[in-house]
């Protein structure tokens, strides 16, 4: 969907990309964050849990450690050992335990127990990712820099011809190249909602696929 020799997406790429858009705004007019919180920091919790894991395992599981660790301190002070245990449900526990008590003890030492505000200071946080990042900014903030590529968006941004890359950065350009800013930090939501109840991963006959028509 870009030129040969510019990489710069063509103005008929533009317009089929703008008409799948309007198409997934109609489609899926509720799409958005589903993960629960209730501040900046347990925003950057949840979302470093939902690696690999449902948002509705981390919304159960959030529920109850968000009233047992209230607040940065109680991350700062936690037992490694048991807060595996406490999260134990969301998958790769130990890897997740690791970098949620490194953030904890990174922003409290270098932003005074404040998520910072851009892609350049976030990126420096323990086990956070252009993704992560991404969706902290723009649900935190409204600060949108990019667009989360997980791997709903991966997927999807392949099989609709947004990019032919597996890798989420280089996907991540080719989004953002193909879609004005406006749109870049809902995009992210549309993809995966459109992904969960309309095209999962899963064998299934994309002939009922509502953007078969669209060339899917």
């Amino acid at each position: 969907m870009t030129g040969k020799k510019t990489g710069i997406p063509t103005k008929s790429a533009k317009i089929r990309a703008g008409d799948i858009l309007k198409k997934l705004k109609k489609l899926l007019p509720e799409a958005g964050m589903i993960l629960r919180y209730s501040n900046h920091w347990e925003l950057l919790v949840a979302v470093i849990l939902s690696a690999q894991c449902t948002d509705k395992k981390v919304n159960e599981v959030t529920e109850r450690i968000f009233r047992k660790y209230r607040t940065l301190d109680h991350y700062l002070h936690a037992n490694p050992r048991q807060f595996e245990k406490d999260i134990y449900q969301t998958g790769f526990y130990k890897n997740k335990t690791k970098n949620i008590l490194a953030a904890a003890r990174y922003i409290q030492k270098h932003h005074k127990g404040e998520v910072p505000r851009t892609m350049a200071e976030m990126i420096k946080i323990p086990g956070v990712g252009r993704k992560t990042a991404n969706v902290v900014l723009g649900n935190a903030y409204g600060i949108v820099e990019g667009i989360a590529v997980d791997t709903h968006v991966a997927r999807l941004s392949q099989k609709l011809g947004f990019s032919k890359h597996k890798d989420p950065e280089k996907i991540e350009k080719d989004l953002m190249a193909l879609f004005p800013k406006k749109d870049w930090f809902l995009l992210t939501y549309y993809l995966i909602e459109y992904g969960r109840k309309f095209c999962p991963a899963r064998r299934h006959n994309h002939k009922n696929c509502p953007l078969e028509n669209l060339g899917m």
